[in-house]
């Protein structure tokens, strides 16, 4: 389908999902900063295994910059063990933490700037790509960009407005170009779309019982 067709189904899909699903209330995090930590604990890990080792964190008294810039390494590994590639993340915590260090631990400032540039900065951190990136921006910094994940492609390509290019940026573009930059609207339609990906738009999608599938060429020809 083209751009038109894009503009025209992508706020259908919110309408029906919002309606389905109703509010997300995401992303879950007592802070900014907690969200950031989040988002890179939560790179290929179940978000209830990121909450333990959130959790861990808490308990010993090291969820802050400065906190997890001065734990060492190892002890940092054991405390978020339960998320997985427990010692590459925990590189990946420090790296993060050492950024934010370079502007005084000031969200605020850390945050302030143009947002091509910042998000180009952000990924220059080790271990950020841009799904992890975007996900800071957008749930952290509130800044409007659509976080593109593995979910987000899958149902698009049902759907049949997959853009002809299978990159990050183009699926990116088929959103931030066919929608308003707003960032609850980005906020709430990107996870949606998580929810409806983990429940229905699965590998083996349950197509009978998805509110979108009105919209969507392969619901459309799975009732057929």
């Amino acid at each position: 389908m083209n751009n038109l067709d894009a503009k025209d189904i992508l706020p259908g899909i919110y309408s029906n999902l919002l309606k389905c699903f109703g509010p997300q209330h995401w992303w879950p995090g007592e802070s900014p900063f907690e969200v950031m930590i989040g988002a890179i604990l939560t790179q290929s890990a179940s978000w209830h295994n990121v909450e333990l080792s959130i959790a861990a964190l808490k308990g010993a008294g090291k969820l802050t910059p400065s906190g997890l810039r001065e734990t060492p390494l190892h002890e940092l590994a054991a405390l978020v063990h339960s998320s997985g590639y427990y010692n590459a993340k925990a590189k990946k915590l420090k790296a993060l933490t050492d950024w934010l260090g370079s502007y005084a631990d000031d969200l605020g400032t850390a945050f302030t700037g143009e947002l091509e540039s910042k998000r180009r900065e952000i990924m220059e951190i080790h271990g950020v790509g841009p799904e992890t990136a975007d996900s800071i921006l957008l749930y952290a910094a509130e800044k409007p960009v659509f976080v593109i994940d593995a979910y987000t492609r899958r149902t698009v390509g049902r759907i049949g407005i997959a853009p002809s290019e299978d990159t990050y940026d183009a699926y990116q573009q088929l959103f931030m170009s066919n929608l308003l930059p707003v960032v609850p609207y980005y906020n709430e339609y990107h996870a949606l779309l998580v929810k409806l990906g983990k429940e229905i738009c699965r590998k083996t999608p349950l197509c009978g019982t998805c509110c979108t599938r009105e919209l969507c060429s392969h619901g459309i020809s799975a009732a057929m």
